[in-house]
């Protein structure tokens, strides 16, 4: 993989280039005048992250990158601004002070509204198994600018943790934390979510496991909850009442 930075970095973004090749095993290039499909070109590497005052950009095998957006997150959050409810923060029975462990952090769409929802006196770990997808959520929860401030606050809550979840979860304690939330990549995709496409080239596509769940439960003091496709058998394969159906349905299992 390349990394790289805009033609004409500060020091201290040259800097955070090398600080993420050594983190990510990236081959650091200087980009001088070049542009990106020259570099990919000349190292004979599809993969190249730009390193950016903006954010982060990871571009593989395709003209359109992955970058960090809080998107419909950022929607969910400007309605429980004003009172409204979520259908995730209800299932889960997400409250202020709450402890949320998010074991397939993706984008960080739903950290951010669980960060959100429990508040300054809670805490929200974003757990991400894939390098390059953790380190461009990280970026942006910490640069990532809206126009509220307590929704900038949200964001820099979030702790993202770069590990395997199954083995995170076997490391805690029994009833250590509230919440436990999955959302896998589907085994049926709702393939009209384009937006999603360089997401599925580095997301982790293994399915959840019985193990994991045991041990998701045996962490959760409120809920296990499972976000997937209406239609998936992944529900009742793996023990969740569905709770929620549209074309997204979710799946709680309330620990004893």
């Amino acid at each position: 993989m390349i990394i790289t930075t805009p033609q004409k970095p500060s020091p201290e973004l040259w800097a955070y280039a090398g600080q993420l090749s050594e983190e990510l095993g990236g081959r650091l290039v200087d980009r001088k005048q070049h542009s990106l499909t020259m570099l990919k070109k000349r190292y004979a590497d599809d993969r190249l992250l730009v390193v950016d005052p903006s954010g982060l950009r990871y571009y593989e095998h395709s003209d359109e990158p992955l970058y960090f957006h809080p998107s419909m997150a950022y929607v969910r959050v400007k309605r429980l601004r004003k009172g409204e409810r979520d259908p995730l923060m209800d299932i889960s029975g997400c409250q202020q002070g709450d402890t949320v462990l998010d074991c397939t952090a993706g984008l960080g769409s739903d950290a951010i509204v669980f960060a959100y929802a429990v508040g300054k006196e809670g805490h929200v770990t974003a757990i991400e198994s894939e390098p390059i997808l953790c380190a461009v959520v990280r970026d942006g929860l910490k640069t990532y600018k809206t126009m509220h401030e307590d929704v900038n606050e949200a964001f820099r809550r979030i702790e993202m943790q770069c590990v395997n979840h199954r083995n995170y979860l076997q490391s805690l304690p029994d009833k250590s934390v509230d919440i436990v939330y999955f959302d896998p990549m589907f085994r049926k995709p709702v393939h009209e979510s384009s937006a999603l496409e360089p997401l599925r080239s580095v997301a982790n596509a293994d399915a959840l496991d019985e193990e994991t769940i045991r041990h998701a439960v045996r962490v959760a003091r409120k809920s296990v909850v499972l976000k997937e496709h209406a239609a998936s058998g992944e529900f009742e394969r793996l023990g969740f009442a569905c709770k929620h159906v549209n074309k997204i349905a979710y799946g709680v299992i309330k620990p004893t």
